[in-house]
């Protein structure tokens, strides 16, 4: 048995702040997705939904929210949540039931309508939820995370303003070549730095929005692709969904506060290091054989962060490595050639499904403008609540 599963289709809607439900959202790209694979609704067997906790009780069952609207056809269902990583639980879920021979194919789909603003923990006194304790004891916003993580590179590694700006110069260079992102404009350096200041050293331009939106995936065995008469098609080779191991001794959401490394000795990777690491091993490669990276810019430092924990480049090298233009389209390493979350903002079930969307779309040869010359392998990052890593591996 291969452990390779073939991405037959792949289908989005556009991000934007459209003023209507989720579901519709995920039924226009479950409906595109389904299109560009050439498979009828009726031939899927599963059908796995990241979940929205915006979506009131059918962001909860999404999966058999998504099946409804479709049509009902009996597919097996799954709903999934892990927050910020919850499309790629989705699409781990739905590979390790292609490989258990449980569906044939498999349609993924995440979809959100997101509040205006930054995100807001949910009502309710919750004294045992870290991410309830740091937005009420403690203040911490998003955006003050993000300005902390900021912080901790610029004394550490010596990032600048500058670099941070030049991130979303980059992005949004790109992201003014695709016909699905929200933000479509290019911007200047000079522009960053003169967007208001919301979590000091960070500016608006710095991080990203809270979007509207939806994306899907249609997935298959390697045997009912060929059936399909789809020889060669892009294949997911990992998902690596792992944890952190203790004691975690750098700054991470959700827990504010560092654990003591006094009783026991930091491991060899950090969590987010660890979470590439695993789809490496797992993919047998290394990161010097990526033709591009999608990675869960929630701000242009944390851009940077991942450069570093994917291996794309020494820790506190990425700075350089971005002034090098080797993360820019044409450089050695493309790092969200899609424009990224600065270009589309969060629509949180789908966006790790957006990113292996954009995978398929590079790898096939058919991302336009934005095109990677000869790419022939992608990796995706992201990261969710609580412990949620999550990294797709994608081939042709």
């Amino acid at each position: 048995m291969t452990d390779d599963v073939a991405v037959l289709g792949a289908g989005m809607h556009p991000w934007g702040k459209w003023g209507r439900g989720f579901a519709e959202y995920g039924t226009v790209a479950a409906r595109a997705a389904l299109s560009d694979a050439g498979v009828d609704w009726r031939e899927i067997g599963s059908i796995v939904g990241a979940d929205t906790v915006r979506g009131g009780y059918p962001g909860y069952v999404a999966g058999a929210t998504f099946a409804r609207a479709l049509g009902w056809q009996g597919a097996r269902v799954t709903s999934v949540y892990a927050a910020c990583a919850s499309g790629a639980q989705a699409v781990g879920a739905a590979r390790a039931q292609i490989l258990a021979g449980l569906a044939d194919v498999v349609l993924v789909v995440g979809a959100d309508a997101a509040p205006k603003g930054f995100f807001r923990p949910a009502g309710g006194d919750r004294a045992d939820d870290p991410d309830w304790l740091r937005f009420r004891v403690l203040g911490a916003t998003n955006p003050t995370y993000f300005g902390l993580y900021a912080r901790r590179r610029m004394a550490v590694h010596g990032d600048t303003l500058e670099d941070f700006a030049q991130v979303k110069v980059k992005n949004a260079a790109m992201g003014a070549l695709n016909p699905n992102a929200r933000y479509r404009k290019r911007v200047t350096a000079e522009e960053v730095a003169a967007s208001a200041v919301v979590a000091d050293p960070l500016r608006l331009l710095d991080i990203c929005a809270t979007s509207d939106g939806g994306a899907a995936l249609v997935l298959s065995s390697m045997e009912f692709a060929r059936r399909h008469g789809v020889a060669a098609p892009v294949r997911i080779r990992a998902v690596s969904t792992v944890t952190p191991r203790y004691p975690n001794t750098v700054l991470d959401l959700p827990d504010i506060a560092t654990d003591s490394a006094v009783a026991a000795q930091p491991p060899a990777a950090t969590f987010r290091e660890s979470i590439a690491r695993a789809a490496y091993e797992e993919a047998g490669i290394g990161p010097e054989e990526l033709s591009l990276a999608e990675v869960y810019d929630l701000s242009t430092a944390l851009e940077l962060q991942w450069y570093e924990d994917l291996g794309l480049c020494g820790q506190g090298e990425a700075a350089k490595l971005l002034r090098e233009g080797a993360t820019a389209l044409g450089g050695r390493i493309p790092v969200n050639a899609s424009g990224g979350l600065s270009s589309f903002g969060e629509a949180v079930p789908a966006q790790a499904i957006a990113q292996v969307c954009e995978l398929t779309w590079q790898l096939r040869g058919a991302a336009g403008d934005r095109q990677i010359a000869g790419a022939r392998v992608g990796v995706t990052a992201n990261q969710g609540l609580f412990g949620h890593g999550s990294s797709v591996i994608a081939v042709r």
